[in-house]
């Protein structure tokens, strides 16, 4: 029984028959089956003192020489020594290596704990045996996380070198091509060795159409100012309000031009530049006055030219002896004299401050145009200059008690208004010129002379009885070049020009363009409507009489100038049609896309509009008002010459011969007919606005336009003056006299219109029904970009117009 019990050598329970002691049989990593029980290894003869135990046989790994396990440490410590307190040994199965007892491998274990670990040969595998082996033993988890944590790592750092690698090509071939961009446009800068050429400010000598002399604005005779003959505010005004970091940038201003950026983003629309006054004096002086990229990167070119070549007190002194300063005077000498009348060397501080103060918009800004706000920018010039440290308070504060007042303006001729407008329009046909110029004008000296004795005439005879204090004209040709121009009552007074700066209420001028765009869409001048009370939301429009007279042609509605008709039409039609139809005409001001606009509910200049009506005098062709033929230097070289140009054609035949039937009826038997000429035909048509504020004609014959305004800066009424009174009256009295001696033509266009053979007229319908006013048609549906920006705001309508009765 005990016999078998020893040979067990795979596990499970025995004894020893002679001592009694029980064993377990367990298999461990290295040694094979082993018992373990106490004293289940004790030798039956125990060794005495003297013989020293033999080592342990190193144990082999069960897998092999080629790695695996390792055998297991013996334990240490506190471990080992509860396992020899309760006489626990192992001890070899009789199948396996045998194992000498725990006190033998104590007494190894320091000698092994110093012999360092052999490592083991590596071998390479079989490549016919890999694929066994991989089969039959998978690899552990430990490695394959181990390897998939070094691949990823591997395939970020490819990436990575890969993305430097081709982020540093990129960036080479920018470079390159940005290199290759300068260097084009640096080899087609212009000639820069005139720089210093000028020895005096350009003048203007502005001549009438027929070579006489109308005005010479500039000092031939004065030389160059330099920054150190002039007070020192004079650069510090122009530095602190242009250019604040001028002496510090080299040319270019990206600190600048990143917050002009910025601003415009915010703003939708430029409301900032970035130019610098190094950038300013390089367009002003070499380049086009063009708006284009390529011009933009010469000019940033030039500008860190002239930083390297020039220290910054030359070119200043170059930009204020170049700069346009408005009212024709170029350079900071000539505009002291302007508008001073003393030379730079003599301005005060309120005076630098409003020079400096022009830069930004010489037109706007002009106190020539309006001295208050030329004022309310230079006190933003001297804040500008105590935040730079310039000035102190005490001294702004002085400035704003003693502001600048004009005293270089001594004509006082009607002339000077035009002369005015021309100069300030001049720099966009020549840029800023270096040399003197000569401009040849289309104005007519007779008929300026005449314009200006007849309005005076009227203002002196019913202005005071009238309540009306200024008026204005324009005259023009029906391809529009301007021939006389009254910009008020007194120049001398008020250099404010009320024909091209002033914009008001037209009231029932803006008509015509409400029945040209029914005209393009079928209706003729016998097509009938009802005068009738007509609502739109809580606004109902009302006529002048304050009755309603029922059916009517459209011919009888806008000779009478009746104003439900007009309403009508406009919201039979789409009130955006008729916006696109005055713009089409020339009429640039932002109009409200609501159904008063049919009223005239708008503001306009007088220029504007007399052009518009222009088209209806030339055979239906858009024009712009022009007042330059041709600009040519002192020397005689050719800089402008003005060549055919306009708008081309703005309405069909058909369209211009119904219109300018119906405009006759105005002047015939409608509210115009205190300005029909009794020789020739004309046409035309009034208008007031609201309160009688402003009164307006503008009518025309075949060979002459003209435009007439009437009422008060301050906008207060006058006393019931419409357009067919006062306005119509000086119409008639400048037409008679100038036109006197022409050659009486017909106005173009007939009625009824026939059409050349083989081109078919479509037939109009004359009698149909009035629409339902109520009813939105497709066309007055906003479009995309209309939806998305918005044509006008809410807060350009009037209160009384609900939304969806608007046109909209």
């Amino acid at each position: 029984m005990a016999s078998r019990r020893d040979r067990r050598t795979s596990g499970g329970r025995g004894s020893d028959g002679t001592s009694g002691s029980e064993w377990m049989t367990r298999r461990l990593a290295g040694l094979g089956p082993v018992r373990v029980g106490v004293d289940a290894n004790a030798s039956a003869n125990p060794p005495s003192k003297s013989e020293t135990p033999r080592k342990a046989d190193k144990p082999l790994s069960r897998f092999g020489r080629f790695g695996g396990p390792k055998t297991p440490k013996a334990p240490k410590g506190p471990a080992k020594k509860k396992l020899v307190a309760k006489g626990i040994v192992l001890r070899a199965d009789a199948a396996s290596r045998s194992v000498p007892p725990l006190s033998s491998l104590e007494d190894d274990e320091p000698r092994m704990a110093k012999r360092p670990p052999k490592k083991e040969p590596r071998l390479r595998p079989d490549p016919k045996s890999s694929a066994k082996s991989q089969t039959r033993r998978p690899p552990s988890r430990g490695r394959n996380r181990q390897g998939a944590g070094k691949g990823v790592g591997n395939t970020a750092a490819a990436l990575f070198k890969g993305a430097v690698y081709w982020t540093t090509v990129a960036c080479l071939w920018v470079a390159i091509g940005i290199g290759g961009l300068l260097f084009y446009y640096a080899m087609s800068l212009p000639d820069t060795s005139g720089l210093w050429d000028v020895a005096h400010a350009p003048s203007l000598s502005i001549l009438a159409a027929d070579g006489e002399t109308l005005s010479h604005r500039g000092d031939l005779l004065g030389g160059m100012v330099t920054t150190a003959d002039m007070p020192a505010y004079v650069s510090q005004a122009v530095v602190a309000t242009e250019d604040q970091r001028f002496y510090w940038h080299f040319g270019v201003d990206p600190i600048g031009l990143a917050r002009a950026a910025y601003q415009n983003y915010r703003a939708g629309y430029i409301v900032q530049g970035g130019s610098t006054i190094t950038q300013q004096l390089a367009k002003n002086v070499f380049l086009k006055p063009d708006r284009t990229f390529s011009r933009k990167i010469q000019e940033m070119l030039l500008a860190i030219w002239l930083e390297a070549r020039y220290s910054k007190e030359q070119i200043l002194t170059l930009y204020l002896n170049r700069v346009y300063f408005g009212g024709g005077a170029y350079g900071i000498e000539g505009a002291s004299e302007r508008f001073f009348k003393k030379t730079a060397r003599e301005l005060t501080l309120p005076e630098a401050a409003m020079l400096a103060g022009l830069l930004k918009a010489p037109s706007h800004y002009s106190p020539t145009n309006d001295i208050n706000r030329a004022r309310e920018r230079a006190a933003i010039v001297l804040d500008n200059m105590v935040r730079a440290g310039y000035i102190g308070d005490s001294d702004e504060r002085y400035a704003l008690a003693h502001p600048a007042s004009l005293e270089g303006y001594s004509a006082s001729g009607s002339i000077n208004y035009f002369v005015d407008w021309v100069a300030d329009v001049l720099p966009g046909f020549t840029g800023e010129p270096n040399t003197d110029l000569v401009v040849r004008t289309t104005i007519d000296p007779a008929m300026q002379r005449a314009a200006e004795e007849i309005v005076a005439a009227a203002l002196a005879a019913q202005g005071g009885e009238l309540g009306v204090t200024q008026a204005a004209l324009v005259a023009m040709t029906p391809d529009g070049s301007v021939r006389a121009m009254i910009g008020g009552r007194s120049y001398a007074q008020s250099q404010f020009n009320r024909a091209v700066q002033a914009v008001r209420q037209p009231g029932s001028a803006f008509k015509p363009f409400v029945y040209l765009t029914a005209m393009e869409r079928g209706l003729t001048p016998e097509t009938m409507r009802v005068d009738r009370p007509v609502s739109y939301g809580s606004w109902s429009p009302s006529n002048y009489s304050n009755k309603f007279e029922g059916p009517m042609s459209l011919r009888r509605a806008l000779a009478g100038s009746v104003n439900t008709v007009a309403v009508q039409v406009a919201q039979e039609v789409g009130i955006r049609n008729v916006i696109r139809t005055a713009q089409k005409l020339g009429i640039q001001e932002n109009l409200p896309a609501n159904l008063s606009l049919a009223l005239g509910t708008c503001d306009v200049n007088l220029l504007e509009l007399t052009a518009a009506y222009a088209a209806f005098a030339n055979g239906g062709f858009g024009v712009i008002a022009h007042g330059i033929d041709e600009v040519h230097a002192r020397d005689g070289s050719q800089i402008y010459l003005r060549q055919g140009s306009g708008l081309g054609r703005v309405m069909s035949e058909q369209a211009l011969g119904e219109m300018n039937y119906m405009l006759k009826g105005v002047m015939t038997d409608g509210t115009g007919r205190k300005a029909a000429l009794a020789d020739r035909q004309t046409a035309g048509k009034t208008g007031t606005s609201q309160d009688f504020r402003d009164a307006w004609f503008v009518g025309y014959s075949a060979d002459l336009v003209v435009g007439v305004w009437v009422g008060n800066d301050n906008r207060t009424p006058m006393k019931k003056v419409t357009g067919g009174g006062l306005p119509a009256t000086i119409w008639h009295d400048f037409m008679a006299r100038t036109q006197a001696n022409q050659q009486v033509a017909d106005l173009p266009g007939r009625y009824p219109f026939v059409a050349p053979a083989g081109v078919p007229v479509a037939a109009a319908p004359q009698t149909e029904a009035a629409p339902d006013p109520e009813r939105r048609r497709d066309w007055e549906e906003p479009g995309f970009f209309e939806r998305l920006f918005g044509a006008s705001s809410r807060e350009d309508r009037p209160s009384a117009l609900q939304p969806g009765h608007q046109g909209y």
